[in-house]
């Protein structure tokens, strides 16, 4: 089927210029067929299609078009460059990480797609968000089978629930957009450090309905432990966040305090399952259920902090690890793991000290739960907003020393790859 050359403005006609087909008098066929007589359709067809014609369809831009190809490069995503340790400014560097960093100003989805892109960033971003899936199908499989409506019972396993899954989310968001700008990145990790110190309290609001001892419920420390660890919550997220402030002229000194500021509220948390295991060794422990998973739990804890603190494989062998197999990424590993751990141990103590406990302290309260955590979380985006604030309002490059320049602009890219 071709067009023919003086009729195709009438084949292409629209619906509001049917009428002219019939004002107009004998203006030639629509159409012209190819083939011969022998392939020529019957009148009731050729009417059909001269109605299609008609009704609007571009024929002649169909005809055109068909067996073209598109450009080989249409459908090519463009994906970030990447730059080595000398060209980022120092806010960016990772201590034994030499190449696979992002632009500094990279756009929102520059960062997203980054993450499809091996850098010495996708990996990090990727174990805490896959670890975000696999928590969010726990809680939704406790939901069809606890009341966490009804039974106030369930409600500190509710509380560390949504804590699990909303800690690894928000780390592997920070990771991701970190790379936006110097200002971005230090109020992503904000975010990150006010998330892993509402976890903290999660932790604590269970550890104090569950794990506790038998011989220290309703004791002082019982009554007090959620109240306590709010406030631990705060010290945690302010310390975190100060921790980033002299990390450039002070880099031991913010290690350590940052170190400090989770491992404060960890030790605090775990004093009832200390105790527990302290009881093990002289053989009057009970409930031993769980504490096969506390152990567990304990030994990745242990580790976390320390791939946290040593920077080790690769301050050992700079580069060899700047894409796979950084302490970064192992901690994020042993984080997940020994999360999965407590929550098997804390599920398993709920279930077995239920009938005691109910029947030797109070039910959990809801401002003893939920209240707390909706406290715990108006608090952490008080102080995070806070140092926000403080950060934006500083002088320009008050937290990140080297020029504007050090790194240079896409556009400038781009000129040099052309």
């Amino acid at each position: 089927l071709s067009l023919g050359r003086q009729t195709a403005p009438s084949v292409q006609m629209g619906l509001g210029q049917r009428s002219a087909f019939r004002q107009g008098g004998r203006r030639g066929p629509c159409v012209r067929w190819e083939g011969g007589p022998a392939c020529r359709p019957s009148l009731g067809e050729r009417q059909v299609r001269c109605s299609a014609c008609q009704a609007g369809a571009r024929l002649g831009q169909a005809c055109r078009g068909r067996g073209r190809r598109l450009p080989p490069d249409m459908l090519t995503i463009k994906l970030p460059q990447l730059f080595d340790i000398h060209q980022v400014p120092r806010v960016f560097r990772e201590d034994g990480i030499i190449s696979g960093y992002r632009h500094p100003r990279s756009s929102a989805l520059d960062c997203i797609l980054s993450s499809f892109q091996m850098t010495n960033e996708t990996v990090n971003i990727w174990t805490h968000f896959l670890p975000t899936w696999y928590f969010l199908w726990r809680f939704t499989m406790l939901c069809s089978s606890l009341d966490f409506l009804n039974e106030s019972y369930t409600w500190p396993l509710l509380v560390y629930m949504v804590l699990i899954c909303l800690y690894p989310f928000t780390s592997s968001c920070a990771h991701t957009f970190s790379s936006m700008s110097a200002e971005a990145r230090h109020i992503c990790y904000f975010l990150d450090y006010g998330a892993l110190s509402l976890y903290s309290l999660g932790c604590a609001i269970t550890y104090g309905a569950y794990v506790m001892p038998d011989c220290w419920v309703n004791s002082w420390l019982h009554q007090n432990f959620v109240p306590i660890a709010v406030l631990n919550t705060l010290i945690c997220t302010g310390l975190s966040c100060y921790s980033r402030f002299p990390e450039l002229d002070f880099p031991h000194w913010s290690k350590v305090v940052r170190t400090g500021a989770f491992v404060y509220p960890f030790l605090f948390d775990n004093i009832p399952l200390f105790y527990r295991l302290l009881l093990c060794l002289g053989d009057s422990c009970s409930h031993t259920e769980a504490l096969s998973s506390h152990c567990h739990h304990l030994l990745f804890a242990f580790l976390t902090c320390f791939l946290f603190a040593s920077h080790l494989p690769e301050r050992l062998a700079p580069g060899r690890f700047d894409y796979i197999g950084h302490s970064h990424q192992l901690f994020h590993i042993c984080a997940v793991v020994g999360t999965h751990f407590q929550m098997e141990a804390v599920l398993a103590d709920m279930s077995s000290r239920r009938g005691w406990l109910s029947a030797h302290s109070a039910l959990p309260s809801f401002p003893g739960t939920v209240g707390a955590l909706g406290v715990g979380i108006l608090l952490n985006l008080a102080i995070i907003g806070l140092f926000s604030a403080t950060l934006l309002w500083a002088p320009n490059g008050a937290l990140s020393p080297c020029p504007p320049n050090h790194v240079p602009s896409p556009r400038r890219l781009e000129q040099k790859e052309k």
